[in-house]
């Protein structure tokens, strides 16, 4: 298996002619922002464009972007986006995109498309689209796509076959092999069986079900399992889901009908995503069982199902907000509140403080753990042995996943067959180059995270947020002297003000002393003119070793030194 180790790879080489260079610029070592661009004889194709949600080590960030620096002046270059589901970590950051050049084509289902439209319209983006179908084919520049029907946990997914002068490259976005899905629409095996008998040189494949042994159960097993959770339910029934989950919240409907309760969604994006479905026909609303948030108090708890964001343990999301309190739907003591998700690697903490807080206030929490109330929506093991053996790629490299998830996937892939160094384990910013059918990883661009924060896009960096950390986890010290100069004495101060780091600020007084001697010594000492910067360096090195010392802690210090 040919291993990646960035420290070795260098810049790549320039790109020769009907060579096809493949970059995955996100959604390698990580779950979510997924995003590949692929580029042959100066023309790009992007396929997703998503976005990844932080973790707690990223304080105030609100999503993080794939870093496209590496095609930011090569924009005019790119020959369409095409979209293989409308999923946040596929879709999510078209809009930051698009800003950038606005005529781009994009290209998705019909599903996909709606949604990705109603969020480029917050953005006052008006996009150049093409809906495409499974079976269809387009050319797109250099590239000609062929669309393929998979099932994922969102209607209408599609995998996209790539046929370019250097080879073909078969992406199958999120997908696993669900053979009783609740639209009927199953991943089209006989179609990647027909795209194996014509050649696949390079197979980029899902991972992040890699490790899960066997088949991933059918998502028709969850809808028993929902009914009879909210039938032995006494008060209201909450369920947190994906705003785009649309399978799951058509089986909290048929559940919610099942007992005589009337279903309220809450979300601004669960609304808009619920209402883009049931007007395309993939969400089928029963009549008169949806009612208005407003009208939560008009009906009895035991006749009411909440359907809400949050799953995630999304600070901001409905659900996060009624375990705090801080939402106008409180959770009372007997509720039951359903998590019918799995755990996105990374959000563990926050989904288990969200349980902590629902039990707290006496709320029946049921998620994957103790009932079965979700299943994945990605394949499973045995599913990507069965689909390598039916596409039998010359190449693979593995994509969706954490670097655990990518190893696994390799692995499967060497077990059907695939020699070792025609797997290529690859990271955000590798570089893969094939030509005449033939793959290898020939480089590493630079590639790390574009943080959205507020207004601001790619202006927060990791040195930002390390402040942001010790902020929160070591506390603030404010130390202001004024000095004479001329006279090489204290003014006034040192005065010092904290935050985070002691009950009170006299523990400070042992210390002023020692940073006004340090100061006078420093003006005293002939033949040296201390720059202000200087000066003010001398009291952070003595306030923080004595903090360290007599404190045990490692604040942000920011001393000022003012001048008279």
């Amino acid at each position: 298996m040919t291993r990646w180790n960035t420290t070795d790879l260098a810049v790549p080489p320039a790109l020769g002619k009907d060579t096809l260079r493949v970059i995955p610029l996100g959604g390698l070592g990580e779950v979510g922002r997924n995003m590949t661009v692929f580029e042959i004889n100066g023309q790009l194709l992007v396929v997703d464009c998503g976005v990844l949600f932080p973790e707690e080590t990223q304080p105030g960030v609100d999503l993080i972007l794939p870093d496209i620096n590496y095609i930011r002046e090569r924009l005019d270059d790119i020959v369409a986006i095409v979209l293989t589901h409308g999923h946040e970590d596929h879709i999510g950051a078209v809009p930051y995109l698009l800003k950038r050049r606005p005529d781009i084509p994009v290209l998705g289902s019909q599903l996909t498309l709606a949604l990705i439209e109603a969020k480029l319209q917050e953005h006052r983006i008006k996009p150049f689209t093409m809906a495409v179908r499974e079976g269809q084919v387009e050319r797109l520049g250099e590239f000609e796509c062929e669309f393929v029907a998979v099932n994922h946990s969102i209607p209408d997914a599609l995998a996209v076959f790539l046929r370019t002068k250097a080879g073909t490259v078969l992406h199958t976005g999120d997908f696993k092999m669900d053979q009783l899905p609740l639209d009927g629409r199953i991943t089209d095996l006989r179609h990647f069986a027909r795209l194996g008998e014509e050649g696949v040189d390079l197979f980029l494949t899902d991972s992040t079900n890699a490790e899960v042994p066997g088949f991933i159960p059918s998502e028709k097993a969850i809808g028993p399992v929902l009914t009879d959770v909210v039938s032995r339910a006494k008060q209201r029934v909450i369920v947190a889901s994906f705003s785009s989950h649309v399978h799951r919240v058509q089986q909290v409907l048929d559940a919610a009908v099942a007992n005589g309760r009337k279903v309220v969604l809450m979300g601004r994006s669960m609304i808009r995503n619920m209402s883009i479905a049931e007007k395309l026909g993939y969400l089928d609303v029963p009549p008169n069982v949806l009612v208005d948030q407003k009208k939560v108090g008009d009906y009895p708890d035991d006749k009411l199902v909440i359907m809400c964001t949050g799953s995630q343990g999304e600070p901001m999301a409905a659900l996060s907000r009624m375990a705090d309190g801080d939402h106008k739907v409180q959770v009372n003591a007997g509720d039951t509140v359903v998590l019918a998700s799995s755990l996105i690697p990374g959000n563990e903490n926050s989904v288990f403080r969200v349980i902590n807080g629902l039990m707290r206030l006496g709320a029946n929490v049921v998620h994957k753990g103790n009932a079965k109330v979700h299943v994945s929506g990605h394949a499973g093991a045995g599913e990507l042995l069965y689909c390598y053996n039916i596409v039998e790629p010359e190449y693979v490299m593995p994509v969706h996943g954490e670097v655990r998830h990518l190893i696994a996937n390799g692995d499967l892939a060497q077990e059907t067959g695939v020699p070792e160094d025609h797997v290529l384990l690859a990271e955000n910013g590798t570089v893969v180059d094939m030509h005449a059918g033939k793959a290898k990883i020939t480089g590493q661009v630079e590639c790390g995270f574009i943080y959205v924060d507020g207004s601001s896009v790619g202006e927060i960096t990791e040195a930002d947020l390390k402040d942001r950390m010790t902020l929160g986890e070591e506390g603030f010290i404010s130390v202001v002297t004024v000095v004479n100069r001329d006279t090489g004495k204290i003014v006034s101060g040192p005065d010092i003000h904290a935050r985070g780091v002691a009950e009170e600020d006299k523990v400070f007084n042992e210390i002023r002393p020692k940073i006004a001697a340090a100061l006078e010594d420093a003006l005293a000492e002939s033949g040296k003119n201390h720059s202000a910067y200087q000066l003010q360096q001398i009291v952070r090195r003595t306030v923080g070793s004595w903090v360290s010392r007599k404190l045990r802690r490692k604040p942000m210090i920011v001393p000022v030194v003012v001048e008279v």
